[in-house]
């Protein structure tokens, strides 16, 4: 058992038994107190519902190792689902074929792209605080959105796309699976790339990164530019899961995905996170909610739970950083 967990800990990240370990105890105490838990049913609502909060996570996740921040991961995806919405009716709604559709994807991770690269130009090249640029690009789309929509929904797509937001290869859900290649794109680019170590090294101190011979800026830029990509990205599936697109949807999932990064070990300051412990913190946080839903619990406790668990979280690892500390003057 323990070569099993020092193996798992060393290929994926410290976190990642004791999240595992958690999941399986929370497994356990919902499917003996709500009879329907452990159901096909469940797990498939559970597997629909997690894709589109994943996928924003991972746009959070690079900033903050980064450390930095993408407060407009939500608009960005809103603004990215307008983009092909507007396409879609520009060539008959219901009506449109699939070319006007892959158009309206290209211009929609062209908005996504395009608003996270003038945050990072701004952050990067002036010196903004990434929460205080991020608010401002939020604000403006945010406005931007209500007054293209004048604060309505945008709806009536073409049916094919349920089978992009409802449909499943194998058994296995299409957003799901979705979900896995932008994690696994995401886990390549963190572990394999230059730009994922050059991201960790601005996270841990930026000056000495520099002074390393790392174009700091030009990373910077290009990791609220893929940020954006992943929001368009989600913004895409929303447009297909839901039938429409209202600005400010999913408005509630943004303090979530920040919960997600930190249950699933990424440092706050930066410079440290993976994406395989932060995929189990969501399914775990995902888990959780669906739990309390079957119990009868209000959506409101949910959202209490969530915050106790980020409490949590914290006193758990300053009590781990107290314990690393004296450990070894014990010795």
């Amino acid at each position: 058992m323990t070569v099993l967990y020092t193996r798992l800990a060393r290929a994926f990240g410290a976190e990642v038994p004791g999240l595992l370990g958690f999941l399986a105890l929370v497994l356990v105490v919902f499917g003996i107190m709500a009879p329907n838990f452990l159901t096909a049913a469940n797990f498939g609502s559970i597997a629909f519902q997690l894709p589109e909060l994943g996928i924003l996570t991972l746009a959070m996740l690079i900033p903050i190792i980064s450390g930095g921040f993408n407060l407009a991961i939500i608009y960005t995806a809103n603004m990215a689902g307008l983009t092909l919405a507007f396409v879609l009716n520009l060539y008959g709604g219901p009506e449109a074929g699939v070319l006007p559709f892959v158009f309206g994807s290209v211009l929609a991770i062209g908005v996504g792209a395009a608003s996270g690269a003038v945050m990072g130009l701004v952050i990067a090249y002036i010196g903004a605080h990434p929460i205080l640029v991020s608010l401002a690009m939020m604000i403006f789309l945010r406005g931007l959105g209500e007054f293209l929509t004048k604060g309505g929904d945008i709806s009536g797509f073409p049916p094919y796309l349920a089978v992009l937001g409802h449909g499943s290869v194998l058994g296995v859900p299409v957003p799901l699976i979705l979900f896995g290649v932008c994690a696994v794109v995401w886990h390549v680019l963190l572990t394999r790339t230059r730009h994922g170590f050059a991201a960790r090294m601005i996270g841990s101190n930026i000056r000495a990164t520099t002074y390393a011979g790392i174009h700091t800026k030009r990373t910077l830029t290009l990791i609220y530019t893929l940020s954006g990509v992943m929001c368009a990205v989600a913004g895409i599936l929303m447009l297909a899961r839901f039938n429409s697109v209202r600005v400010g949807h999913g408005e509630a999932l943004l303090l979530v995905t920040v919960l997600a990064c930190f249950l699933g070990g990424v440092d706050p300051f930066g410079g440290f996170g993976r994406v395989v412990p932060v995929v189990i913190a969501l399914v775990v946080l995902q888990v959780l909610s669906s739990g309390l839903n079957l119990l009868g619990a209000n959506q409101h406790l949910s959202t209490a739970v969530w915050g106790l668990f980020l409490i949590a979280v914290m006193v758990l690892r300053w009590g781990a950083g107290r314990y690393r500390q004296r450990k070894p003057g014990k010795g």
